[in-house]
C-alpha cells in the first residue's frame, strides 16, 4: 500500500516537472520570437528612415541644382507692374528674363544644338521687346512666368527652323559648287554617275 502511494506521488511529481519544463520551453520559444520580431521591426524601421534620408538629400540637391534658374512667378509679377508703372527696367526683372532663356535651353528638347547661345540671345530679345511693349496684360491673372517661357519656347523653334533652312541652303551651294567644278573638269556629269547628295533628298 505504501509503494502504491510512493509510486503516485513519483508519477505527480514527474508529471508537475515535465509541465514546468514545457512552460518554461514554451515561455523562452515566446520571449524569443518576440525579441526577433522587435528585432525585424527596429531594422525596419531603421532602414525606412535611412531611405527617407537619402530621398531628401536628393530632393534637396535637385533642388540646388534647378535654383539658379528658378524665378519666383509672383516676385516677377511685381517687377513687371512696377517697369510698367515707372519705366525703369530694374536689374531683378532683367535678371529673370534671362534666367526663363537660360533654363529652357536645358530642357531634353533643346540642350544638344549646337547653337544653343543663339537660341538662348533669340529669346531674351523677344522677351525684352514684350516687356518693353507691354505685351503682358497685368489684369489678366496669367502667370508672367509662364506666358514669358512661351515666348522663349517660340524663339527657340524659329531659331531652330533658321538654322536648318540656312544648313539646306549651303547645302545646294556645295552642290552648284560640285556640279560645276565637276563640268569644267570633266565636261559635265555623266548619266550613270551617282549623284553623291542624292541620298539627302
Amino acid at each position: 500500500m505504501a509503494s502504491k502511494k510512493s509510486a503516485k506521488k513519483k508519477i505527480k511529481s514527474t508529471k508537475k516537472t515535465t509541465a514546468k519544463k514545457k512552460a518554461a520551453v514554451k515561455k523562452a520559444a515566446v520571449k524569443k520570437a518576440a525579441v526577433k520580431k522587435a528585432a525585424v521591426k527596429k531594422a525596419a524601421v531603421k532602414k525606412a528612415a535611412v531611405k527617407k534620408v537619402a530621398v531628401k538629400k536628393k530632393k534637396k540637391k535637385k533642388k540646388k541644382k534647378n535654383a539658379q534658374y528658378y524665378v519666383d512667378p509672383k516676385e516677377f509679377f511685381d517687377l513687371i507692374v512696377s517697369y510698367y508703372e515707372t519705366g525703369d527696367l530694374d536689374d531683378k526683372l532683367a535678371e529673370s528674363i534671362i534666367k526663363i532663356a537660360n533654363g529652357l535651353s536645358y530642357a531634353p528638347n533643346f540642350i544638344n544644338y549646337s547653337y544653343k547661345d543663339e537660341m538662348v540671345g533669340d529669346a531674351i530679345l523677344k522677351m525684352f521687346s514684350a516687356i518693353k511693349n507691354e505685351k503682358f496684360d497685368v489684369t489678366s491673372g496669367n502667370n508672367p512666368f509662364s506666358y514669358f517661357t512661351t515666348i522663349a519656347f517660340h524663339a527657340f523653334i524659329n531659331r531652330i527652323k533658321k538654322e536648318k533652312k540656312y544648313k539646306e541652303t549651303v547645302t545646294r551651294y556645295q552642290e552648284t559648287i560640285y556640279f560645276d567644278k565637276m563640268s569644267e573638269l570633266g565636261g559635265g556629269v555623266q548619266d550613270n554617275q551617282q549623284n553623291p547628295y542624292d541620298d539627302e533628298y
